[in-house]
């Protein structure tokens, strides 16, 4: 084991030791979705997306949110549309606070159209190639 997966394996134990009660994950399908974006003179721009997901055999509903603010770059967010099967993995709120019900989005994977939001190291979808033959 090299330097760079040992530091890596420390990183993660410590972010599992902290956030591993918080981890969570929802499957399920878009019923709603809300994107503001905003810039400030130009320079800081800050992009927030609200998604109402609905889980597979449930019937509540849950709020996923994702900010990001960046300087001097717009941030360029997934194409959702309404309907889409996603997958969401995020921490949900603390305990006492207000938004405690809600999910803080970490990653989105988009199972309708086979996309991500943070690429994930791994097996990516195999692209097969049909051969035709002309004459």
């Amino acid at each position: 084991m090299g330097f760079t997966d040992k530091l890596n394996k420390y990183y993660a134990e410590n972010y599992i030791k902290k956030y591993g009660d918080r981890l969570a994950q929802v499957q399920g399908n878009v019923v709603s979705i809300k994107v503001e974006e905003k810039s400030f003179l130009g320079i800081l721009y800050r992009l927030t997306v609200t998604l109402l997901v609905k889980p597979d055999r449930s019937k509540n509903i849950t709020k996923c949110v994702f900010k990001k603010r960046r300087w001097f770059k717009k941030i360029d967010f997934m194409q959702i549309s309404q309907g889409n099967y996603l997958l969401v993995q995020g921490l949900k709120g603390k305990k006492g606070k207000e938004n405690r019900e809600q999910i803080e989005i970490m990653n989105i994977r988009n199972l309708t159209t086979k996309k991500d939001l943070v690429p994930i190291e791994g097996k990516e979808p195999k692209v097969q190639k049909v051969k035709t033959k002309y004459r």
